[in-house]
């Protein structure tokens, strides 16, 4: 038997769980993926708030990304500074790692070479994750193997424990990248997911966002041929022209970007369209969904 509720509105602690009210039965409402998104309504959308854009100009096109200062305040912080004195601009991506990441930051190898900082700081503790009571998590009904829970928090992909929520590396889960030292990361160096979601990385690495637009341009670059897909020469970095912050574009210049909001009964019809598939194509519908499957579709109006 189809289950009815495959998301839940999650207030942590667990004590607090709200249902959705779903009045219509599965087999009632046998909606497909493109039937849901045709019945979207204009508030269904949410619209990012711009100083959590950032905009990184690549030889290959443009990558858009969303900042989650929610689940990671101070390196949000901190990555914003580095932003805002064009600290990436001239670096490079140093990193693609088949069916893994991408990373980029100053590739100079010897730390007299290193470009300064500026005002941000060198050091910020880890926030690998955050107590549960300060976030509300969306809850998907998901046999996950990484967390007790799974669901949404803040429109990102996030887990819980009922202590602790966190942010999970997803396809195109933007994060900083760190040495063997836990405060070691402090957003000066970058990477995105471009392949299989690496789940064992939770609560290991502080996540800071996702990209919004543009993965291609990451997921495409010629693999690194040194160890862990570093390339091995400055001619195969490729060079970031720029990255700023959606407050820094003007206007004129920025498009308009909608992302699908996750506290919404639209949402819940959304999640169970991917999870009971009734397209054609399909023999047999698996009736479940792993949270990285669940991709808040993002539309763009280019100015």
């Amino acid at each position: 038997m189809m289950r009815k509720n495959l998301m839940l509105c999650f207030r942590l602690p667990i004590a607090a769980l709200l249902l959705f009210n779903v009045s219509t039965s599965l087999a009632d409402k046998a909606l497909t993926t493109s039937d849901v998104m045709d019945s979207l309504r204009d508030s269904d959308w949410r619209r990012p708030d711009p100083g959590n854009l950032l905009f990184m100009r690549l030889p290959g096109g443009e990558v858009i990304f969303e900042l989650a200062p929610g689940f990671a305040p101070k390196t949000v912080a901190n990555i914003r500074t580095l932003v805002n004195e064009k600290y990436y601009d001239g670096l490079a991506i140093v990193r693609s790692h088949d069916n893994y990441v991408a990373q980029w930051g100053d590739p100079a190898e010897e730390e007299e070479q290193l470009r300064p900082l500026g005002s941000a700081a060198a050091t910020i503790p880890p926030e690998f994750d955050q107590p549960a009571r300060n976030l509300d998590l969306i809850r998907v009904d998901s046999r996950d193997a990484y967390a007790d829970v799974v669901g949404f928090g803040d429109g990102f992909p996030a887990a819980s424990d009922g202590e602790r929520t966190w942010l999970i590396h997803c396809y195109g889960t933007l994060a900083v990248a760190r040495g063997m030292e836990p405060n070691s990361g402090n957003g000066s160096s970058l990477y995105v997911v471009i392949g299989h979601a690496p789940r064992h990385l939770d609560r290991n690495l502080t996540v800071v966002g996702r990209v919004l637009s543009g993965i291609e341009t990451l997921s495409s670059l010629p693999r690194g041929t040194g160890p862990l897909g570093f390339y091995e020469s400055v001619e195969e970095q490729v060079p970031i022209a720029s990255l700023r912050s959606g407050n820094n574009v003007p206007a004129a210049e920025r498009p308009d970007i909608d992302v699908l909001r996750t506290d919404t009964e639209s949402f819940q019809t959304y999640v169970r369209s991917r999870a009971y598939r009734y397209e054609d194509f399909w023999v047999h519908p698996t009736g479940r969904v792993g949270i990285c499957n669940i991709n808040p579709p993002v539309r763009i109006t280019s100015p």
